[in-house]
């Protein structure tokens, strides 16, 4: 082992739990299940083996410096893994309690993501879901990195374990008395020469409605950027403008949604795991939604 890991582990554990904490040195004793003055200790035991200081004494606050926080922030997942790991290999692992860092897409906040979020939590009230809602390519830097554990995530990222779960239909959005409001399948040719409201071109969304637009015969005139989808909807119904947008359960009043003409117009939804072990909790939560998403 190096020597620097063999010698600090005890100490790192310490900082990064006292970071997750924002310094309150009684909040991570109390998480350790160790004295607080055994976690001072060991932080001035780290800062004289490292050389550096990594506490900033003001009145009763404790910060972490700069370097403190760097490195907390680089060894928080490396532990959390090793964790898993001893678990695993022990049988200590325990598949109804512990946390999922979970993902989902900002166009999924109604209807069917909460409704299985719901059924699961009375299923498995030990296991806690932390939620976090993101584009697709935000959500996969955060598997990526570790920052999440699993993710419904449009498109799916293709560095990374994923399963496709179902397909998102993608329909034109105008404001009710709209010229197109009574049409029953709009051709996108029709579009030209509308003012569209859409995502960032970062967006997965916004890139589609550029592509398809585009080989329909017209460059989309994007009128107005805006990165959540609700108030695009309002937009839309105070006649700013029309966008392609997925069906939404919840119906926005002023507005139309209309099907439009052709099988092309829908994107691949799909289940995405981070690159680190898979914990217990996360292959409950995991299997739950590959057997119950439609």
């Amino acid at each position: 082992m190096n020597q620097w890991s063999s010698r600090l582990a005890p100490q790192l554990r310490v900082l990064v739990e006292l970071a997750a904490h924002e310094g309150h040195m009684t909040h991570a004793a109390a998480e350790l299940r160790m004295p607080q003055s055994s976690m001072s200790r060991r932080i001035h035991a780290l800062e004289k083996e490292l050389g550096i200081p990594l506490l900033i004494h003001d009145g009763r606050v404790v910060r972490l410096t700069a370097a403190a926080q760097r490195l907390a922030l680089h060894l928080r997942e490396p532990l959390r893994q090793l964790d898993l790991v001893i678990d695993e290999v022990t049988g200590d692992a325990d598949p109804d309690h512990g946390t999922v860092r979970f993902g989902f897409p900002l166009t999924m906040g109604t209807g069917r993501v909460p409704d299985l979020l719901a059924q699961f939590r009375r299923r498995h009230p030990g296991i806690r879901v932390l939620l976090k809602q993101a584009h697709g390519s935000a959500l996969g830097a955060d598997l990526l990195a570790g920052a999440l554990d699993l993710a419904i995530v449009i498109p799916a990222p293709v560095r990374l374990r994923h399963a496709r779960i179902g397909t998102q239909r993608i329909q034109v959005v105008v404001p009710d008395g709209h010229r197109l409001a009574d049409a029953r399948h709009p051709r996108l040719a029709d579009l030209a020469g509308e003012t569209f409201i859409a995502n960032p071109p970062s967006y997965n969304l916004r890139q589609l409605t550029e592509a398809w637009c585009n080989d329909a015969g017209f460059t989309p005139d994007v009128a107005f950027e805006v990165t959540e989808f609700a108030t695009i909807r309002e937009l839309i119904s105070r006649g700013l403008g029309i966008a392609l947008l997925p069906h939404d359960e919840r119906p926005t009043p002023g507005l139309t949604e209309l099907p439009l003409a052709g099988e092309q117009f829908s994107r691949d939804i799909a289940l995405a795991w981070s690159a680190a072990i898979e914990a217990p909790p996360t292959r409950r939560l995991s299997g739950f939604l590959l057997e119950h998403f439609d």
